[in-house]
Formats: structure tokens, sequence, C-alpha cells
């Protein structure tokens, strides 16, 4: 077997999304499983909507994400230059070369002259519109005189006629299209700059890439490149078009979405995990010949298999990602979840006269149940702040004639050495003292200095609360 060689080229127009990942990650996967080599390459041909930081920002969050390209423009092989506007001459010698041979040719029309074109055949009740070949039919002598008087043109592929395309894709199967569907389409602007889809069958065949792993909406661009391969004579590379990622209602992700996050940078921001967004990430439209949903990475690699890619769209399922991230966090030594909730607390709170082994035991008291680092910063709001508004089950746990009894014994056995355990017995001495005891007891306690009648360990709350703000929650009630 070829070795494998696949690639990411991502346009540097802003940060990574959800979608570029995903792709990123199942041809990082394919390429490793066969200890091939991943290609990442700049498409950067699309001046106008390039973004100054924007190639930085998609290696920074890939290899957040633990997706490190073997060829790249920070390390390049023998395949580079690994920027498309570092490569123009090269696309220049293969458009020279198909000028020459026939299959493609110089458009002088302008841009009106299209447009007026195209509303005529629009007027005419066309299904399709196509470019009507005007200046594949000029004379040698008028395209000379063109080019004597220096008029921009593009060019134009001359698509061949009676043509099927016909490939088999990795993951829907065969499909093929007609030439008969396809109208002259540019290959190079006017500018000198290629188009997409010229540009990277040339880049794609001199990296020697051997397998594609590529959104859905890509599919349509087959066609147009499978002709190119046929002209110049090359062997073009396997081609597996994933689904589409769609969110909770069925609809297709799409970045004005505002239901769910989309790029790397916003799950970085609230403290997700960069291991437990690439497992989550990873099961976006594949999935294991097992039950299994938690892998490491080395452990997705060992089992990635491209046979068990979905040909149905795959949902963004939010809970999950929550619930993969929380069984990650849950793994996480106490250490590193302080490092990574600190930075939550200290930009909401002030927490600068709060010792290292307060923090640390507050975060503790939550370690089991969060799902992202910014969570802290709810979770623990209320040993900053006194709740301003109760829960319903608290207000009906304040009404009860017992719970001003409980804060009244409490006040008075408050311990003077202040420790979980001397809160323990001060509980004790309070149920010794009023006889209540059980639901009325603790929720009743709770909710006078929480506002919850449900959180955790009663105890452990009460100590981080602190002997001076235990007594004022308590003298208020």
């Amino acid at each position: 077997m070829k070795r494998v060689r696949v690639r990411y080229a991502p346009s540097p127009t802003g940060h990574l999304h959800i979608g570029n990942a995903r792709t990123a990650l199942f041809n990082y996967l394919f390429a490793k499983h066969y200890d091939g080599d991943f290609v990442l390459r700049i498409e950067d041909t699309d001046i106008e909507r390039n973004v100054e930081g924007g190639e930085e920002s998609q290696l920074y969050y890939m290899h957040w994400l633990g997706i490190d390209p073997d060829e790249s423009p920070q390390h390049p092989g023998a395949y580079g230059p690994y920027r498309q506007m570092e490569r123009l001459d090269i696309y220049k010698k293969h458009t020279d070369w198909l000028i020459e041979h026939g299959f493609a040719y110089k458009c002088y029309c302008t841009s009106q002259e299209l447009d007026e074109d195209y509303q005529k055949q629009v007027d005419a009740g066309h299904a399709s519109t196509r470019y009507n070949r005007k200046c594949l039919h000029l004379s040698k002598k008028q395209r000379e005189e063109n080019d004597q008087q220096q008029l921009p043109y593009t060019v134009r592929i001359r698509v061949p006629e009676n043509e099927t395309y016909a490939f088999e894709d990795m993951i829907r199967g065969e499909v093929s299209f007609d030439s008969k569907d396809i109208g002259d389409w540019v290959l190079v602007k006017a500018n000198g700059i290629p188009t997409y889809n010229y540009a990277v069958v040339i880049d794609d065949y001199l990296m020697a890439i051997t397998h594609v792993f590529r959104g859905e909406e890509h599919l349509s661009n087959t066609p147009k490149q499978l002709m190119l391969y046929r002209m110049f004579g090359w062997e073009e590379p396997k081609f597996a078009h994933m689904t589409l990622i769609v969110n909770e209602q069925r609809k297709k992700l799409s970045k004005r979405d505002n239901s769910i996050m989309q790029y790397m940078s916003q799950y970085k921001e609230l403290g997700y995990l960069p291991q437990a967004m690439f497992n989550f990430m990873a099961l976006l439209g594949w999935s294991p010949e097992s039950e299994q949903e938690i892998f490491s990475h080395d452990e997705l690699i060992r089992v990635f298999d491209e046979k068990r890619l979905s040909k149905s769209p795959s949902m963004f399922d939010k809970q999950k990602l929550t619930w993969v991230n929380n069984r990650y966090i849950k793994e996480l030594p106490l250490s590193e979840v302080v490092a990574l909730c600190k930075p939550f607390l200290e930009k909401d709170f002030d927490i600068s006269e709060r010792s290292d082994d307060w923090i640390e035991k507050l975060i503790s008291l939550f370690h089991d149940q969060l799902s992202y680092g910014h969570q802290i910063t709810e979770l623990a709001r209320l040993f900053f702040d006194a709740p301003a508004q109760l829960e319903d089950d608290a207000k009906e746990a304040l009404a009860w004639e017992t719970t001003p009894l409980i804060a009244k014994s409490f006040i008075e056995h408050l311990p003077l050495d202040w420790s979980v355990e001397n809160l323990k017995l001060t509980m004790d001495a309070v149920k010794n003292e009023t006889k209540i005891k059980g639901k009325p007891l603790f929720m009743g306690l709770r909710a006078a200095l929480t506002g919850q009648c449900h959180g955790p360990d009663l105890m452990s709350t009460v100590y981080l609360l602190g002997k001076e703000e235990v007594r004022r929650r308590l003298e208020n009630i």
C-alpha cells in the first residue's frame, strides 16, 4: 500500500470552526492509524477575506486539540511551499501547459458582458446557466490583438463533451457526474490567482496526497477536479465526503446559529478540556465498533476505522459534550482542576485574601460535578455573595417554624476552632438541643445559609463560608 498522505487545507480567514476542526481530526486520525503523514496546507488565495493572524489561530487551536501536522509552513517537508500564494509560479506553469494543449483558453469577457449573458439565459428560462464559450471561438488573430492591447483575461477550462466523472466515495459509494451539466469554469482569475478547484488539484498531486477527507459541501467540486486529473494524466486520490453537522433541530450547522458555540476558541475560553473536545468531535460522524464512548488520543488513533464513518448527518449534542467533558474533569488530579478553575474565580470574584488552601477546598467541593471550568463561578457564587433570590423549596424551608430555632442554636454553638470536624460536633449539639433532625435540620440550615435546599457537602459549605459570614447570614434569619 502506498504511504498514506492526507491534508487539511484551511483558509486563513478566522478562528478554527467546529466543522473544520472535525475535518482536520478525521484526516489526522486516518493518517496516524496507517502510520502516514498529515499535511497542513494554507489556502490563502482568497486575499480579500484573509485576516491577520488567521493562520496562526488555526495552528494554535489545532495544537491545543492535539492535532499536530507532520508538514506545514512552519515545519516544511519535501513538498513545499505550503502556502498557495507562494506557489503561483507552479500554477502558472501548469496553466500554460493546459492552454498549449487545448484544454484551457483565455477569456477576455468583461464582468458586464458575463452579467448580461447570464440575464439572457435566466430570461430564456434555462434551468442552469453557463458560460457561452464566446472566447473559445476567437481566432488566433483576435487573441493576439487582445494580448497586444493587454486586455485583462481569466483562464477557463474547456469542459469535455459527453464525459462521465465517476468515483468510489469512501463513505457514499459510487458517485457520478456528467460533463454536460458543467460549464467552462474559471481556472485562473484576472488577477492571476488560481481558483480553489484548480489549485487544489495541482497541490494534492504534487504533495502526493493519497486520500481526501472533506465535508459533503465539496461533493459538487469533485467532477471539476476529476476532469483536471484526467487532462494532466494523473492518478486522483481517494475521496471521502463527510456528512453535515446539524444542530438539535436537525438543521445544518450555520455560522449564524447562535444556539451552539462553533469555534474552538470559545470552548477553550470557557474551560473545556482539549482532550474532551478531541474525543467528542471524533464521535461527530464516526462510531466505534464497541459501545465505548470515552477514548484517549492514542486509543482513537488505534480504533479509528474509515469504514465506520456515518452516511447520516451528525447531530451536535451539547449535553453529550458537557457529559464527555465532565468525565475528563473527574479524572484530573485536583491540582489540575484548581489550575483550570482558579482563573475564572479570579476574574469574577475578589479572592486576593483567600488562601490557596481555601481555594483548593472550594474547587474540590465541586470537582465531580464540573462540566467545564467557567461553571465554577456559578457553583461557587454562594460563597462570595449572599443569595439574592431564593429557590421555591428554599422559601418553603425558611418558612418552617423550626428553621429560626436551628439558626439561633447554631450561632450559639459556633466552634472557636473552625474546622469541618468541629462543625459536625456543632450540628450534633444543635440536634440535641432543638430535638430537630433529618430533613428539617439539614435542609433548614442549608436554606438559611445558601438560599438553596440542595448542594455540596453541608459542613464543608459551612466551613468555606467562614465563621463571620455564617453568623451574619443566620442572624438575618
